[in-house]
C-alpha cells in the first residue's frame, strides 16, 4: 500500500468531482497508473468508498481544517478524504494510512501539504468518536446524499425516505441473471456452489440469483460462456412485463449496455428484436453482450427521438423505453451520481423522457405494448411523465401491473432502493387501443 495509491485515488476523485467525469471509465484508467497491480482492489475500494461517504467525509474534514483549502488545492482536499476514509472505514493500520497519505503529497507535487495532512489525520484519530456522532450533522452528511435529494425524497416518500437513503449509502449485492436459453437457475446455483460461490434465488425475478459474497465476474463459472449476466433483480423484471413471444417485433430503445436486450432474446429466442442506442461506443457494449451470450439481433445507432431517420415506417408489437433518467435509484452502484446530479436536472430529464415517449408512440402497432422504465425514485420522472402523456394521447391505455414487488402508483409501479435487495426502478405499461 503506497503513497502512489493514495495519490492515484486523489487524482481519480478529482476527475470525477472537479471535472464531472463518470466513475467507471476513470477508475479503469487509474488502475494502469498503479506501480503494483495487487493494489487495484484497494484503489477501487477507496474511490468507491470516498464517493459513497462523500458528504459526511466533507463535513468531517471541514471540522478538522482551520480554514477551507483554496480551489486550486482541491487535490489535497480529496487526498485528505482518502486518508479519512481509510482511517475511519477500513481495517488498515492507522500509522500506515497516515504515513502513506503524507507521502502522497510528493507524488501530487504538493510538498507544502505534508504537515497539514499529517496534522489533520492524527487529529482525526484523536477525535474519532466526536467526528462520527451523527446527531448534529446536517442532512447531507447524516444521510450521505445531497441535501436537495434528501428534501425531494422526504416530500415524495414521507414514509419511506429514510430506508431509501440508508440503502443508497450501502454496498449493493452482486445479482446475476441466468440465461434460460442455455441452462436453468437450479443448475447454475449448483455450478456456482461447486465453484465456491454460494448464491440464493432472487425472490421476484425468475432468472435471478444473488451471490452471498461479491466476486469478480471472470471467476464465476459460466459467465464467460454466457450462462450468466450481471443484472440487478429490479432490472430483470422489465422483459417479462412486456410479454414477448416468438415472431413479435420488439424495439429496445436506449438499449445500451444490453442487459435487457439479451434478456428479451433469452425469453423469446424467436422474437425479432431491434436494439437502438444513440451512442456508438455504448452500442458496442450491446454487441459484446450479445456475442458473449450467443445471441443476435438488429443493432441501430440512432436517436430514438428521431424515428424518421431510422424506422423506415416500421411498427413494433412491443417497445421497451428504458428512458434516460437521474439514476437516483442506482446511487448505491454508482455513487458518483450524487456529485453529478442537480435539482434542475429532473425537469430537463422529464422533458427528454416525454419527448421520447411522443416520438416512439407512433411506432407502436395497434394492440401493442410499450413499457416505460427508469432507474429513478422521483415521481417527476415517473408517474408524472406518464400522467401527462396519457392525458394528451387518447389511444394510450395504462395496463395494471399486478406484482408482489414495489408500490402501486397512479399509473405505474415503483420499486424503492433496497426493497428485497433491489435497485430503485419504476415501470409503467401502456397499450395502444386499436382504431375503431
Amino acid at each position: 500500500m503506497s503513497g502512489n495509491l493514495r495519490a492515484v485515488a486523489a487524482g481519480t476523485l478529482s476527475k470525477i468531482v472537479d471535472a464531472g467525469r463518470a466513475l467507471d471509465p476513470v477508475l479503469a484508467g487509474a488502475r494502469k497508473q498503479l506501480s503494483d497491480p495487487r493494489e487495484e482492489a484497494l484503489l477501487q475500494e477507496t474511490v468507491y468508498g470516498v464517493l459513497r461517504w462523500y458528504e459526511r467525509l466533507d463535513y468531517q474534514l471541514g471540522r478538522l481544517l482551520a480554514k477551507p483549502l483554496r480551489p486550486r488545492d482541491d487535490d489535497v482536499r480529496l487526498l485528505l478524504m482518502v486518508g479519512l476514509y481509510q482511517l475511519l472505514h477500513l481495517q488498515l493500520a492507522a500509522h500506515a494510512v497516515v504515513n502513506e497519505t503524507v507521502g502522497a503529497c510528493a507524488v501530487l507535487r504538493k510538498e507544502w501539504a505534508r504537515g497539514l495532512v499529517n496534522g489533520v489525520l492524527r487529529n482525526a484519530q484523536r477525535r474519532r468518536a466526536d467526528l462520527e456522532g451523527t446527531k448534529s450533522m446536517p442532512p447531507a452528511a447524516r444521510w450521505l446524499h445531497p441535501a436537495w435529494f434528501v428534501d425531494a425524497l422526504r416530500e415524495a416518500r414521507p414514509e419511506d425516505w429514510r430506508s431509501v437513503l440508508d440503502a443508497g449509502g450501502r454496498r449493493p449485492p452482486l445479482t446475476l441473471r441466468v440465461n434460460r436459453a442455455r441452462t436453468d437457475r437450479a443448475a447454475c446455483l449448483a455450478t456456482l456452489a461447486a465453484g465456491g460461490h454460494a448464491a440464493v434465488p432472487c425472490r421476484h425475478a425468475a432468472d435471478g440469483v444473488q451471490l452471498e459474497q461479491p466476486a469478480p465476474v471472470d471467476t464465476l463459472p459460466g459467465f464467460a460462456v454466457g450462462d450468466l449476466s450481471v443484472q440487478d433483480e429490479a432490472a430483470q423484471l422489465a422483459a417479462p412485463l412486456l410479454d414477448v413471444a416468438p415472431g413479435l417485433r420488439v424495439l429496445d430503445a436506449c438499449a445500451a449496455p444490453g442487459g435487457k436486450t439479451t434478456h428479451l432474446l433469452e425469453i423469446a429466442p424467436g422474437a425479432a428484436v431491434t436494439a437502438l442506442d444513440v451512442d456508438a461506443e455504448r452500442l458496442a457494449r450491446v454487441r459484446e453482450n450479445l456475442a458473449r451470450t450467443g445471441l443476435d439481433c438488429e443493432l441501430i445507432c440512432a436517436d430514438a427521438a428521431e424515428p424518421e431517420s431510422w424506422s423506415a415506417d416500421r411498427t413494433f408489437d412491443r417497445i421497451l423505453l428504458d428512458a434516460p433518467c437521474s439514476a437516483t435509484g442506482v446511487i448505491r452502484r454508482h455513487p458518483d451520481i450524487k456529485l453529478h446530479r442537480r435539482p434542475e436536472d429532473i425537469a430537463t430529464l422529464a422533458a427528454t423522457q416525454s419527448r421520447l415517449l411522443r416520438a416512439l408512440w407512433p411506432l407502436l402497432a395497434p394492440g401493442g405494448r410499450l413499457l416505460y422504465a427508469t432507474c429513478s425514485v422521483l415521481p417527476g420522472e415517473n408517474d408524472e411523465v406518464i400522467a401527462a402523456f396519457v392525458a394528451e394521447e387518447p389511444a394510450a391505455r395504462v395496463e395494471p401491473i399486478t406484482a408482489a414487488w414495489g408500490h402501486a402508483g397512479r399509473h405505474g409501479r415503483q420499486i424503492l432502493t433496497g426493497e428485497d435487495g433491489m435497485d430503485g426502478f419504476y415501470y409503467a405499461l401502456l397499450s395502444r387501443a386499436a382504431p375503431r
